[in-house]
């Protein structure tokens, strides 16, 4: 059986307007091709649908025919507005990984914008440091993440920058390195007690891994590197975004020798096309990146 939708359109046209002239004109087509139609459909049924010598008069089997073409017609509709819907993205879900400094800075307002577009997508957010991110998006657990890509990595990953962190130090305003307002030379963090965090690998390949070498602490969180810069245990280096904008205690000093900055962008899995609905979120977070430059 090879049954077309145009022949069961047709025939609910001639049902609903009560004739063969009037579905003609409806389906925007001559009286003789919407007769062919209903005949090529009849003939694939192998019964009449409309009484002979009257057009506009069902038979029997017509009868038991129309709702149920006019039920797997609706069905169809909402199929096709479904798949549509989908490819513009209005549906689906995205999964985000992201590192706490984007999580908290940046996206608050990219995912307020795009959830009052796109209100029936679900939207799946972690966060983690930057070597957790990239391991999660190649896991398969989420479908794009955010943060400083390392070099370990790189082909198996598309990288999209959207904006260079400048990396600075951080102490507590009371700190002697507070009085150097306009920026800290690596030199001068020598000798003091130096707390080591994730993100200061970023200064392994410039002449201010020094300071990395023996640190007094190692903290992996940030809530705890806080804690113990904020009781004057020591100091580090840390991405702008990174450091807290409100801080009473803190304040943040940019390195200017070397100068180092981490380039903060989105990344996916090579060679994988991104679901619609994602797709339209990395370019509304691209677009507002660029609006705040």
């Amino acid at each position: 059986m090879n049954i077309k939708l145009q022949q069961l359109r047709h025939f609910l046209y001639v049902v609903e307007e009560g004739g063969f002239r009037a579905a003609a004109s409806r389906a925007n087509r001559s009286q003789a091709t919407l007769s062919s139609s209903i005949k090529a459909l009849e003939s694939e049924l192998g019964r009449a649908l409309f009484e002979p010598g009257n057009n506009s008069i069902l038979t029997p089997f017509g009868e038991e025919c129309a709702p149920k073409i006019d039920q797997f017609m609706q069905l169809y509709h909402r199929l096709e507005t479904d798949l549509q819907s989908t490819a513009l993205g209005k549906y689906g879900k995205i999964r985000i990984a992201t590192v706490p400094s984007i999580a908290t800075k940046l996206l608050p307002d990219v995912l307020a914008e795009y959830s009052r577009r796109y209100p029936d997508v679900e939207i799946s957010l972690v966060d983690d440091n930057s070597v957790g991110v990239c391991n999660r998006l190649l896991a398969g657990e989420v479908d794009i993440a955010l943060g400083n890509l390392d070099t370990t990595h790189e082909q198996e990953v598309t990288f999209m920058p959207l904006l260079a962190d400048p990396i600075g130090v951080v102490c507590t305003k009371n700190h002697r390195l507070a009085q150097f307002k306009e920026g800290v030379v690596w030199q001068e963090l020598l000798g003091e007690p130096f707390i080591y965090n994730g993100t200061c690998q970023l200064l392994s390949h410039t002449p201010a891994y020094e300071i990395n070498i023996k640190p007094r602490y190692e903290v992996g969180n940030i809530t705890s590197l806080f804690s113990l810069l904020r009781n004057e245990l020591g100091v580090t280096t840390l991405p702008k975004l990174a450091f807290p904008e409100y801080d009473n205690h803190l304040v943040w000093i940019p390195l200017i020798d070397p100068i180092v900055k981490r380039q903060i962008g989105m990344f996916s899995i090579a060679g994988r096309t991104l679901p619609p609905q994602v797709q339209l979120f990395t370019q509304l977070c691209s677009s507002y990146i660029k609006s705040l430059n």
